[in-house]
């Protein structure tokens, strides 16, 4: 599934797209259990475990936002059963350079209009590595793919994926997780220019490949429609030695390549 170029692209870039990777009846599907989702956090009053997944929650305006739900193929099936679906984990395997895989994510991202919701610039390595043993880089690439569904079109207005082109090969910048947390898309205190960043436009069904030190965001959806993606993430086997939130998380999955 992937060429000599994709892998170069992934590894020197930072990411890959595949368009249409899933289709519309696939994403109609993920787009149900999203609803499900955001039923299910409707009589939740603050952050925590729900029915296997795991919502973190804040508010505006005295309105509930969901900034995302942990594992959500906990209490959906289906989005499970995506997880492990080989148009993703075959990817995942060959990228990572192993046959067994380990998930760690399953999240659904919401930036519903209006609702603030921002992703400061970062890596994903801030989110897997958080010292004290918890994270060891194994195969010496990052040991970690993170996959991205869109759920809706991805727009300019909507809070797209904004990526840094060849950070992939930085290592680990120690960004603050302050960051991670602020709206100020052109900070000029970050230790790379945020002006040379690309915005990701994308449709329905296309699915986003990167690795842990590409640093990326995204920011405040001003759009009037939804804007959701659906996040896989999966390590090489050994790689990660924290525990995470959810049922069944951080299982591990055998690939079998053609």
């Amino acid at each position: 599934m992937l060429t000599s170029k994709d892998k170069e692209t992934f590894f020197t870039r930072g990411w890959i797209v595949k368009p249409q990777l899933f289709d519309a009846e696939e994403i109609q599907q993920i787009r149900a259990c999203f609803e499900g989702l955001e039923s299910q956090a409707t009589g939740m009053e603050e952050t925590g475990l729900n029915a296997g997944s795991y919502f973190v929650l804040g508010t505006k305006n005295g309105e509930q936002i969901i900034k995302r739900v942990v594992w959500a193929g906990g209490s959906q099936p289906f989005l499970l059963s995506i997880g492990a679906d080989p148009r993703l984990t075959e990817i995942a395997s060959e990228l990572l350079d192993t046959p067994i895989i380990e998930q760690l994510l399953s999240q659904a991202h919401f930036k519903r209009p209006g609702d603030g919701v921002t992703f400061g610039w970062h890596q994903d390595i801030q989110h897997r590595d958080k010292g004290q043993g918890t994270w060891r880089d194994i195969n010496g690439q990052g040991s970690f793919v993170q996959t991205l569904i869109a759920v809706d079109d991805m727009t300019p207005n909507s809070g797209p994926l904004k990526f840094i082109p060849n950070s992939a090969s930085w290592g680990n910048l120690m960004l603050k997780d302050s960051d991670y947390e602020s709206a100020n898309e052109h900070d000029s205190t970050l230790p790379f220019d945020p002006t040379t960043a690309v915005t990701i436009e994308a449709k329905a069904g296309d699915t986003l490949f990167f690795g842990p030190y590409t640093v990326h965001a995204s920011f405040e959806n001003t759009s009037e429609s939804y804007r959701r993606v659906f996040i896989n993430g999966y390590a090489y086997p050994g790689a990660n030695n924290r525990v995470y939130p959810g049922e069944g998380a951080c299982r591990k999955l055998t690939v079998r390549h053609v």
